[in-house]
């Protein structure tokens, strides 16, 4: 497997553009598309968040046909809280791009990102869609990847290869976030694509599977989106051998996916919103997975642990404490942790001032990893968190002026 050049038109077939349509000021790109040669299976993950945007709840209501063309995508308007005419805005979207497909409007999906409860200026993108057709190309990818952010100081995309089964196949992407970041099934948006011949329930168990272990792994400020949406289309032109449940060959093409979610996750969390930091929780030693994943979640978006990374404070004590509020039953005499490889605490009683000193030289780093020992069982999860400094406050208290 090797990274290569692309970004989300790295596969096979597939084509992109991105536009300034007007939705944002002048010349801020705002409207992308994403298109395949011709339809192939699509698979898809959204926001737990019951407030669910428009884009959600008609992709939803597309994914249960399970093929897909195209991706519409807007930025600057989230098209979320506007009712029975967000729907038909996001309807409407995907008809005009079918239209110019000649493809049926339930294979063209859409996506939305920005601020909540607004109408979408219809007449803009209605202007928009034919002048994103009129761009569409293999050397698209990276104008898709610009139109699609808001808080973002940087694009995010992705193309990995490999051969499996005498066939070379990729898989390329592009994701959007910095803030509103805690995902739930899913996050933010990504939009991924391969050139490989898969099922498209195989491949919708696959992009599950993928998401779980990279972008629900990751937190900046424990919001889950109202819009959060991950998709991943297929068009079969890597011409290999039906990928099957069971197979060798599944397992490099999930690993692919996996490595490409990750990817992109990744640099969700290092651009996230007044981000100096990235540091894993790594817990071990819970009773069960999820005890795990529970504790570190609860670490992960505790403000008093992100604010102390900021600091660059070894206030392990606020991680102790989030261990004791997570709701996972602990035996606090049998928790061990360490920071940067350094041990803080044994037998859940710290290690002293000594201890604390070692750690100056950790906290000042960019990167590095909490590791908890519950002392309880084999259950195990990771988590990528940000600290939280003064700038995510400026940034989001000004976000709509």
């Amino acid at each position: 497997m090797k990274a290569v050049r692309g970004g989300i038109t790295a596969p096979a077939g597939f084509l992109a553009a991105g536009i300034h349509a007007g939705i944002k000021k002048p010349p801020i790109p705002d409207m992308a598309l994403v298109v395949s040669v011709h339809e192939g299976p699509i698979a898809g993950v959204f926001t737990r968040n019951q407030v669910a945007a428009a884009p959600v709840l008609l992709d939803r209501l597309h994914l249960q046909h399970g093929i897909g063309r195209a991706i519409i995508i807007n930025s600057g308007n989230a098209n979320a809280c506007t009712g029975s005419r967000g729907l038909a805005d996001a309807e409407e979207m995907t008809r005009l791009v079918a239209g110019r497909l000649a493809a049926a409007s339930r294979t063209v999906f859409v996506g939305s990102t920005g601020v909540i409860g607004q109408p979408l200026p219809m007449s803009r993108i209605r202007r928009g869609i034919p002048l994103l057709m009129t761009r569409l190309s293999r050397k698209g990818g990276r104008d898709a990847a610009r139109a699609i952010l808001t808080t973002d100081k940087k694009t995010k995309e992705v193309a990995v290869r490999a051969r499996i089964a005498g066939r070379t196949i990729t898989v390329g992407g592009m994701a959007k976030g910095s803030g509103m970041i805690y995902p739930d099934m899913a996050t933010m948006l990504a939009y991924l694509t391969t050139d490989a011949v898969v099922e498209q329930r195989t491949l919708q168990r696959a992009l599950v599977a993928a998401v779980d272990s990279s972008f629900n792994c990751i937190s900046v400020d424990g919001d889950t989106s109202t819009n959060d949406t991950v998709l991943c289309l297929a068009n079969g032109l890597a011409g290999n051998p039906v990928l099957r449940a069971g197979s060798t060959e599944l397992t490099a093409f999930q690993r692919l996916l996996d490595d490409a979610c990750t990817s992109l996750a990744m640099q969700v969390c290092r651009d996230g919103e007044g981000t100096t930091k990235i540091v894993q929780i790594r817990v071990s030693g819970a009773r069960t997975h999820a005890d795990a994943k529970r504790v570190a979640r609860t670490i992960g978006t505790s403000s008093l642990v992100k604010t102390a990374l900021f600091g660059e404070d070894a206030n392990w004590g606020r991680i102790m404490a989030a261990i004791g509020r997570s709701g996972v039953r602990v035996a606090p005499q049998k928790i061990g942790l360490a920071i940067g490889g350094i041990p803080i605490v044994k037998g859940g009683v710290g290690l002293g001032w000594s201890a604390e000193q070692r750690l100056a030289r950790v906290m000042r780093r960019k990167e590095f990893t909490i590791a908890v020992d519950l002392g309880q069982g084999s259950g195990a999860w990771r988590l990528w968190t940000t600290d939280l400094s003064y700038d995510y406050v400026r940034i989001n208290a000004s976000y709509r002026s």
